[in-house]
């Protein structure tokens, strides 16, 4: 079939104008919520307003409001490209609505949110461009912003004001619903998915009450599950520090205080926050989801239990060396002493001085700085995603593992497969990472490693099972049936 340059698709709100690239569509920077600017910074989302004529969708929208990522030393570097206004917008790769007039086919759909530790991030970023996802396995693939930081997880539920970053990925969720069908996707044919925070939110999403109903099959990378959600008494403390930060304590309308408050100043006076509450080997954000707020009805833990997973889909995994992206570069971390690192584990976890002991008992020649690495690496990480994917098998649910093992070559800062080593793989987009440390070069048997991964994931998403050679279901506490890829 002959490809048109410059599709378009009718869209609710109005017509959108796309690209064609490589056999796919392209629609970027389409909005799926009002611009939260004015009296509605800090409000839940709402629908964009309809406009007239035909919406170029040649480029992403800008980045939600965000200081520099702490990753970048690991992942690469960005350029800031955020602005409030038209923030809330999403991306649609797609494998072409045809040409000719007929009904487009029903793909299925994968909603992919990125990560970046409810702080920093972009679904407009090349590092997530679907491009070659959607053509690998024949699917739709979406990727959105949400607000993050104070913008997204500030709680002052008095005011409404609560997970509206999570409410930003259900708006997301309720656009392609209406809309997908447009782009050639089946909304009944959805898989939720995301990377670290991202994972984080794709789990939350479809144990939801609200959101989860919608959901078929569920894609985690690198969760943090082993962080729950934020205690609303913290996140309440810390709303008050954040308020006073900004000379705003004691206001009696705080809300259309903070909605006066220019946007710089709202980041500086949250990456003040952070400094005050950093604490090493915490890798937690000051503001992130909060337990019992919009979206976040219950833990992980007791949404599986009143089986709000069973029925759906699961691909899950990390990678073998997560927390050497927070910690390679921390010369807190590096120069820590055995003590200080014992004491850390013992403060996060019951018995953590034990684990520690045990952890270095298996390590006798590393550091105390390599020994808090591999422990923490198994306490956020490891062992929650496996303790999921156990009791999702255990139950007859198809639930697919994966550890990625890949490190580059030379690793100068000992990175082995950090966190987020896994993304040029999955999207099989290693020209979008030129200066990543945690990449290196990308060889030709880098880049087959990359189709073949892909691929998988993509064959996950449009059938239930990942096409990869020696990939079988996961059986529960076997970890033979982890698929191990680099």
């Amino acid at each position: 079939m002959t490809l048109i340059e410059r599709p378009v698709v009718n869209t609710e709100s109005g017509s959108v104008r796309g690209t064609a690239e490589g056999g796919v569509a392209a629609f970027r920077g389409i909005p799926y919520a009002a611009s939260p600017v004015g009296d509605r910074r800090f409000a839940a989302p709402v629908r964009h307003p309809a406009w007239p004529d035909v919406r170029d969708a040649d480029r992403p929208g800008p980045s939600v409001p965000q200081s520099p990522s702490r990753l970048e030393a690991v992942m690469g570097p960005r350029t800031p490209d955020w602005n409030e206004d038209g923030c809330l917008t999403l991306n649609v790769w797609t494998p072409r609505p045809p040409a000719d007039g007929s009904a487009p086919r029903a793909l299925p759909v994968l909603v992919w949110f990125h990560g970046g530790g409810f702080t920093s991030g972009s679904g407009g970023w090349d590092w997530y461009d679907g491009r070659h996802l959607a053509a690998a396995g024949g699917i739709v693939v979406v990727t959105a912003n949400y607000r993050l930081g104070p913008l997204g997880y500030l709680y002052l539920p008095d005011l409404g004001i609560e997970n509206l970053g999570v409410q930003d990925q259900a708006a997301v969720l309720a656009w392609v619903r209406r809309d997908i069908a447009a782009f050639g996707g089946d909304p009944g044919k959805l898989t939720v998915g995301g990377q670290s925070a991202g994972a984080f939110s794709a789990l939350y999403l479809a144990v939801s009450p609200i959101t989860g109903p919608h959901v078929n099959r569920v894609v985690t990378q690198s969760g943090p599950f082993g962080l729950a959600p934020q205690n609303p008494e913290e996140a309440s403390e810390h709303a008050r520090r954040f308020l006073g930060i900004l000379g705003l304590d004691g206001t009696r309308d705080p809300r259309t205080a903070l909605r006066a408050v220019p946007v710089d100043r709202i980041l500086a006076g949250y990456q003040r926050l952070s400094q005050d509450l950093a604490r090493p080997g915490n890798v937690a954000p000051p503001m992130y989801p909060v337990l019992g707020a919009s979206g976040i009805p219950a833990t992980w833990q007791q949404a599986l239990v009143d089986g709000r997973l069973d029925g759906k889909d699961l691909l899950t995994g990390t990678t073998r060396n997560e927390m050497t992206s927070f910690f390679a570069f921390d010369p807190r971390i590096r120069a820590i002493s055995s003590d200080r690192a014992r004491s850390i584990a013992a403060g996060q976890i019951d018995g953590g001085d034990e684990r520690y002991d045990r952890t270095a008992a298996r390590l006798p020649n590393a550091t105390p700085a390599d020994i808090l690495t591999e422990l923490e690496t198994g306490l956020v990480f490891h062992e929650d995603t496996l303790a999921i994917a156990d009791r999702h098998a255990a139950h007859g649910n198809p639930t697919y593992v994966y550890r990625f093992d890949y490190a580059p070559a030379p690793d100068p800062a000992a990175l082995g497969a950090a966190h987020c080593v896994e993304l040029p793989f999955f999207f099989d987009n290693f020209d979008a990472y030129p200066d990543s440390p945690m990449l290196g070069e990308a060889t030709a048997a880098v880049r087959s490693l990359g189709d073949t991964f892909s691929r998988a994931a993509a064959a996950f998403v449009a059938t239930g099972g990942p096409a990869a050679a020696q990939w079988h279901p996961y059986e529960p506490a076997n970890p033979a049936t982890v698929r191990h890829f680099g």
